[in-house]
């Protein structure tokens, strides 16, 4: 769309619907209906299950039928004035292809613009209903259509307006945790000492009291109820991560779904309503198996300030909580909510999260930013000086920069953090990493990562790293065990179910990392990691032909050197010696600004091709400079060729990987 496009879709919605959409009741696309109205999707008569924001998605992209919608766009619209991750969409781009059968060989109705966005290529008929009157042979996309008047004979309740749901920040993280314990205590006594931990999700606060300016306050009070949670007892309540749950802000799943795709036990909901100058909190306590409503509170208070409010509340509920744990946690009863530049800080720090969770270099820049604002805002913070590590260190170990630019600065942040508060599990996960990556630091590196699980054990971040570094020395069992931690805690996360192939790839599992990575791009097809890995492991299989054609789809989506590097990589693995010099040559005459690093990326072009001599030589060049890759040397595939040569087993020694 143009610019002047983009502002006729933002403004064209009212009530979830496009004004293009609201003219009709009904449209037909091969053997589906859309119901605008009911807002209900049958394939063949039959309805067909879609998600809330599945259903917003659908109807946007039908209403612009032909046309790419942007991601920006498609954000704007569904998720109003609220900053939600952009992995929500894509979970239900997949959720909504799934719907319709589509694979990622064969799509019909729902198809990714590389770099643009989304668009509905079926051929889109406006079907006049009874009770509206349409152009005759209108259609939405190409061609025209005999019309006729048509009325389903089934009766459907019709769904009511779209309210603009916003959580705020009276809420408070002291009300969650009181409202989680009474839960926490009938499990307990209604399982066995060795049952599992049960899981619960604390669904987004539904902001019932009309004023929008405290939205700044919501997606940071969300993070640190969930990091609360997961504190007050580890071992009998596991919490899920942030960025799965917001995809549930402003919606209106059923409990089932959520359940289903979350895998959770329990599920918290609640709400804020204002009347006047008196605020009302509730919260509410729900088995999600039979929907029994476990515990519900409510709490009624005089407004004046909201952050007085909070810890008004959090006083009050102290004393239960302290005697709920049996002195096993104790919460100060003098407890007063952070200031409002802690909470503006906190909100930095998250979008800087969302951008590193990108792992593209434009994303590590802004991730950068919004860290270094935060701790502008407030200079101790410690998770913003943990996310400047994480970004830094990733910058490099993703081959954009060479480690002696930024490793420096990442560990200065990561120090910084732990000076701050020793016992931040995020700054003991960074720390960790850079111990792992470029010390090789093996037994001080497990040691941080064992501190940050117990420290905190739903940080999903600290488990998937864990696993990784676990999979880097072969302990193949206990990294797919860590692993499916870290998936239990954010099943949504993209990087998480990607590392998690990483480790199946590494322990020669080939077709169930191939299997995995696809789902992975179905969500998010640009994923940059996903498709090296996937490259890698179609080669391992000896499937040349889908190798070369993941590439041809990841160029697709960016044009980086490392991808003409694959590519004379898996040449000179099927033995094309002229075809992978050309694509070296390619790689070779990459723009002099592009950031990349090209020591990692040499010594698999050149073991590919069975040019051992120049591709120790470059795996000496990263010893010495302490590139990150070097970490997974005893496991990654694209070394296999060299494994023979006692140049490399001295390489594997030097760094800790051999005895």
């Amino acid at each position: 769309m143009s610019s002047g496009e983009a502002q006729k879709f933002s403004n064209s919605h009212q009530d979830g619907l496009p004004s293009s959409l609201s003219q009709a009741q009904l449209y037909e696309f091969e053997e589906y209906r859309l119901d605008v109205q009911k807002k209900r999707l049958r394939r063949q008569g039959r309805p067909v299950p879609l998600t809330a924001k599945g259903m917003e998605i659908l109807l946007l992209l039908v209403a612009h039928a032909g046309e790419v919608v942007s991601k920006n766009e498609l954000m704007d619209a569904v998720w109003p004035d609220c900053y939600v991750d952009e992995a929500n969409l894509t979970q239900n781009i997949f959720l909504l292809r799934k719907a319709f059968r589509e694979t990622a060989k064969d799509r019909n109705y729902i198809l990714t613009e590389p770099g643009k966005g989304y668009r509905f290529a079926a051929d889109v008929r406006r079907v006049a209903n009874a009770n509206v009157t349409v152009e005759s042979g209108e259609r939405l996309n190409s061609g025209t259509v005999a019309l006729s008047a048509i009325a389903e004979s089934e009766p459907m309740p019709v769904t009511p307006p779209k309210e603009k749901w916003r959580r705020v920040a009276l809420a408070g993280i002291i009300l969650i945790a009181a409202a989680v314990y009474p839960a926490w205590r009938l499990l307990r006594s209604q399982t066995q000492p060795d049952a599992r931990r049960a899981v619960i999700a604390v669904l987004p606060f539904e902001n019932l009291t009309g004023d929008a300016n405290q939205e700044y306050f919501i997606d940071g009070l969300t993070a640190e109820m969930i990091v609360q949670l997961g504190r007050l007892d580890p071992q009998h309540l596991g919490v899920i991560a942030r960025t799965s749950v917001m995809q549930y802000k402003k919606g209106r799943e059923q409990l089932e779904h959520i359940a289903r795709e979350l895998g959770v036990d329990y599920v918290l909901e609640g709400s804020v309503r204002r009347n006047a100058d008196r605020v009302r909190i509730t919260a509410e306590l729900i088995q999600v198996h039979d929907q029994t409503h476990l515990w519900a509170r409510e709490y009624d208070r005089q407004l004046s300030d909201p952050l007085v409010l909070q810890g008004d509340v959090a006083g009050k509920l102290a004393a239960e909580v302290e005697t709920s744990l049996g002195k096993q946690q104790q919460i100060d009863p003098t407890y007063r909510p952070p200031s409002d530049a802690a909470y503006q800080a906190h909100e930095l720090y998250l979008k800087g999260r969302y951008f590193w969770n990108k792992r593209t270099y434009p994303g590590f820049e802004h991730a950068a930013e919004y860290f270094q604002q935060a701790i502008a805002k407030e200079p101790s913070n410690a998770p913003a000086y943990a996310g400047l590590a994480d970004t830094y260190t990733l910058m490099s170990s993703y081959h954009f920069v060479a480690p002696s630019e930024f490793v420096p600065k990442a560990r200065a942040a990561a120090q910084k953090a732990l000076e701050i508060d020793a016992n931040s599990a995020e700054a003991h996960t960074s720390l960790a990493l850079i111990e792992e990556m470029y010390d090789w630091n093996w037994q001080t590196a497990g040691t941080e990562f064992q501190k940050a699980v117990e420290l905190d054990p739903d940080y999903p971040t600290a488990h998937q790293w864990y696993a990784e570094y676990l999979g880097f020395q072969g302990r193949f069992d206990e990294a797919l065990a860590e692993s499916a931690r870290a998936r239990q805690l954010d099943p949504l996360s993209l990087i998480v179910s990607t590392d998690d192939s990483a480790i199946l790839y590494f322990a020669g599992k080939y077709d169930r990392a191939i299997e995995q990575l696809q789902t992975v791009l179905e969500m998010e097809p640009g994923f940059p990691r996903a498709h090296y890995l996937l490259v890698s492991a179609y080669v391992q299989k000896g499937d040349f032909v889908h190798a070369l054609d993941c590439l041809t789809q990841w160029r697709g989506y960016e044009d980086m050197p490392w991808i003409w590097g694959m590519q004379a990589y898996v040449y000179g693995r099927m033995g094309k010696q002229q075809e992978s010099q050309e694509a070296l040559a390619q790689l070779q005459r990459s723009k002099p600004n592009t950031p990349w690093d090209q020591v990692p990326t040499l010594p698999v072009v050149f073991s590919g091709m069975n040019r051992k001599d120049e591709a120790i030589a470059w795996l000496e060049k990263g010893y010495a400079e302490h590139s990150g890759s070097l970490a997974a040397l005893k496991v990654d595939h694209v070394y296999d060729p060299l494994r023979n040569d006692p140049r490399f087993t001295s390489l594997e020694r030097r760094i800790g990987l051999l005895q």
